[in-house]
This record gives C-alpha cells, sequence and structure tokens, in this order.
C-alpha cells in the first residue's frame, strides 16, 4: 500500500481542525444558520481567490523572477565575453573566408534600436562561416583556450546556466574545440582531412558565439552604456574600430 505523504496529513489535519472549530461554534452559540451563511460566503469567494492568487499574484513572482534571473544570466555572458569571448570571436572572424558579408551586418553603431538589432540576428541566422583552418596559428587558438580551461569550468558550474540552452550548448563547443586543438601534437602539419575536421569545429562556435555576441550587445545598449562604448571600439566585425576615443 502506498504510504500518505506528509501534505496529504497535513490537509487532512486542516480539514479535521476546521470541523472540530464548526462543532464548538455550534455548541457555543447554537445557531447552524449563521455557521452555514458564512460557509457558503466563503466558499464562494474560493474562486475568485484562485484566480486573484494564480493569475495575478503568481504572474507577477513568476516575471519578477525570470527578470532575476534573465539579469544574472547576462552578468555571466557578459563576464564570459570581456574574459574571452571577444577574443575568441576574434581570431575566429580572422579566420571566416566568408567574414565580410557578416560584418556588413554585424557593425553595431551607437545609434542602433532595438529594430537594427533584431535585424541583425534575422541576417546572422542565413549566414554560413567558411573556416580556413590554415588562416593564422592554430597554436595560438589552443594556447588561448588551454590558459581558459579553468574559467570554463567555472562557468559550467553556475546552475543559472541551466536555464539557457543556447550559452550552455556555446561552452560545450568551445571545450569541444580546445580538446581537439590539444589532442594534436603538431598543428602545423595537418592533412586536409583533419584541417575540414577543425575547420567544422570551429565554424560550430563560430555561429554559436555570434549568436551571444549580438544579444550581448543589445544587452549592454540597454542596460550598460559605458561598456557599450568599449564594445562598439573593440568590435571584430568592424575593421575600422579603435579602442582609442577619437
Amino acid at each position: 500500500m502506498k504510504r500518505v505523504g506528509w501534505q496529504a496529513w497535513f490537509a487532512i489535519a486542516l480539514v479535521a481542525l476546521s470541523a472540530v472549530l464548526y462543532v464548538v461554534h455550534y455548541g457555543v452559540f447554537r445557531d447552524a444558520h449563521h455557521i452555514f451563511i458564512y460557509l457558503l460566503g466563503d466558499i464562494a469567494f474560493v474562486p475568485l481567490e484562485v484566480l486573484f492568487v494564480t493569475l495575478i499574484v503568481h504572474r507577477l513572482l513568476t516575471n519578477h523572477e525570470k527578470r532575476s534571473l534573465l539579469h544574472k544570466l547576462n552578468m555571466v555572458i557578459g563576464t564570459f565575453f570581456r574574459e574571452m569571448g571577444t577574443e575568441l570571436l576574434a581570431q575566429l572572424v580572422a579566420r571566416d573566408t566568408e567574414c565580410e558579408r557578416l560584418s556588413d551586418a554585424l557593425r553595431v553603431q551607437a545609434e542602433w534600436t532595438n529594430d537594427a538589432f533584431i535585424d541583425a540576428a534575422r541576417r546572422l541566422t542565413r549566414h554560413k562561416p567558411e573556416i580556413d583552418a590554415r588562416r593564422g596559428d592554430l597554436g595560438t587558438l589552443a594556447d588561448f583556450l588551454s590558459r581558459q580551461r579553468d574559467f570554463l569550468l567555472a562557468l559550467l558550474q553556475n546552475p543559472n546556466l541551466l536555464e539557457h540552452e543556447a550559452f550552455s550548448d556555446l561552452l560545450w563547443a568551445v571545450f569541444h574545440l580546445a580538446d581537439e586543438l590539444g589532442h594534436r601534437r603538431d598543428l602545423k602539419s595537418l592533412g586536409d582531412a583533419d584541417c575540414r575536421h577543425l575547420a567544422g569545429d570551429m565554424a560550430r562556435v563560430h555561429r554559436l558565439l555570434v549568436a551571444q555576441w549580438v544579444g550581448y550587445m543589445k544587452h549592454l545598449k540597454d542596460d550598460y552604456p559605458f561598456l557599450f562604448s568599449l564594445a562598439l571600439r573593440t568590435n571584430p566585425f568592424d575593421p575600422e574600430a579603435r579602442v582609442e576615443v577619437a
């Protein structure tokens, strides 16, 4: 026989207590009519109470929790880009032979509106990066990812990331690329098939990373204008960007 949980016992105790109080009330005042009037009134109010609690209070609390969680997630994503994301993106963009098409869409400007960011994200979904693994020094990329391994592990331990599937996918893709590069003894003499394999891994990171970067830039513009200013001056998609203020 299935054991009765504590919630069931608690409910039974509450019903029993209510019955006892009604019996006491009747024993003292001997007025069943009065008892049933208020009992019916209380029962009639229950649907309104349920409506108020579930559809209004619960929704307000849920929206507040979502905003709080989104703020925490944006802090984590911002830390990722400040520590390594922007640099990693710059290295991958330099290896994308089709980056000029993407650069036109992602030269974020200070006057961009929400519609401009939405349009950039839409154009991004149509971009297919063509990564040339022999462009640049793969050893430099491998060393960079190796130095950031502890930082990536710390990010994965953040429980808030369980609510952000896209960013979690990005971290796993970066980990996989780091492992692929780290397991090769000589990155300067790779075969064509191996280069194509690594190019596919880098393209996966590139797609996920750029998608997160667009959302990150919008977040900075909305909430942190001073950080947005620096992000504009270090935009890897803008060849004319300079960190120095003119």
